[in-house]
């Protein structure tokens, strides 16, 4: 094999790699450049490299995406084999009987692959809304939110960081492996997200507070309750965080006049201390929902700033949706 060749090649299996451990729609796949690919092989090694950096992974073996998924995708593979060498691989057939006997869950995986060879594993709901919440999926804007903290690293150092709505908790996750917060607080009031929360630090191999075995290498990891419309005063700045953060929880007028007012609450109890700085990260989904929040952040005083729109670089989410990020001054 020729070396530009080989590099094509290395390409193909690191996108199939990252692509298929997050879980994300099928077609976000090469699917176009594997064609030529197999076009070009006349044997079946390229799709039996294929199969160990997607299904058989050892981080999907362990932590497997929803049985659907894979059965999707392995269909897909067999199509496009078909399409070019007629007969369908064994190990293929084999792996696509196996999700069909497997049993579906309610429950699937997702895993995120971080720069240096880190990962984030997160444990989701198969449904966009389960329990009366969208909280126990994984949103554009928290990948987008990451992707941003990944590159500040100084703003999460050795610091103190809330967040508000924090779901699934991949962007925590990822800041806590990353970097070295003195403190993380995910936060959320659903109980059902709570629990997953706690469940995705632990698979995560992060300790929460309360753990007397925690790493003291490690940041203090908390899970806290903390329903923004009931919250007192108190309650938000007894965490006394350097940065507070969230992502995709601009869901309609109702969450936005409740963001806003727990924001009003943390800068009420500055007196004392130094505001923290604030992120918030959203999908533009409805530019209406955007303007109401920015009104509604002048009505509180609250100053912002748009902050430099990023490249998608690390992490496979919409690629045509419009995201953004507003730095506000409490």
């Amino acid at each position: 094999m020729a070396p530009e060749e080989k590099v094509g090649t290395e390409l193909v299996l690191q996108s199939f790699e990252r692509r298929f451990l997050v879980a994300r729609t099928l077609r976000s796949f090469p699917w176009q450049s594997l064609e030529a690919k197999l076009r070009d092989s006349s044997d079946s090694e390229l799709l039996r490299d294929i199969l160990q950096k997607t299904v058989k992974h050892p981080v999907c073996v362990k932590h497997p995406p929803s049985v659907k998924y894979a059965r999707c995708f392995l269909s897909e593979l067999i199509k496009k084999h078909e399409a070019v060498h007629m007969e369908a691989l064994d190990e293929l057939c084999e792996a696509l009987v196996e999700t069909l006997m497997a049993k579906e869950s309610t429950q699937g995986h997702r895993s995120y692959l971080l720069p240096l060879g880190g990962l984030v594993t997160l444990s989701e709901s198969t449904a966009i809304i389960s329990h009366g919440t969208t909280g126990l999926v994984i949103w554009d804007a928290a990948l987008y939110l990451a992707e941003w903290a990944i590159k500040n690293p100084a703003a999460f150092t050795n610091r103190t960081v809330l967040e508000l709505g924090s779901g699934a908790g991949l962007t925590g996750l990822a800041i806590c492996k990353m970097y070295r917060p003195l403190a993380y607080i995910f936060s959320d009031c659903h109980s059902q997200v709570l629990e997953q929360l706690r469940g995705n630090v632990l698979l995560n191999s992060l300790s929460l507070e309360a753990d007397i075995t925690a790493n003291l290498d490690s940041p203090r990891v908390t899970v806290a309750q903390l329903d923004w419309d009931v919250a007192t005063v108190h309650q938000p700045s007894a965490f006394q965080p350097d940065v507070v953060i969230a992502a995709d929880v601009l869901h309609c007028p109702e969450a936005i006049v409740s963001l806003v007012g727990i924001l009003r609450r943390l800068a009420a109890c500055q007196e004392q201390q130094r505001a923290p700085e604030v992120y918030v990260a959203f999908t533009v989904r409805n530019p209406e929902t955007c303007q109401l929040f920015t009104t509604d952040l002048g009505w509180a005083g609250i100053i912002w700033e748009a902050e430099a729109h990023h490249d998608q670089k690390l992490f496979p989410y919409g690629e045509h949706l419009e995201m953004a990020m507003l730095n506000l001054t409490l």
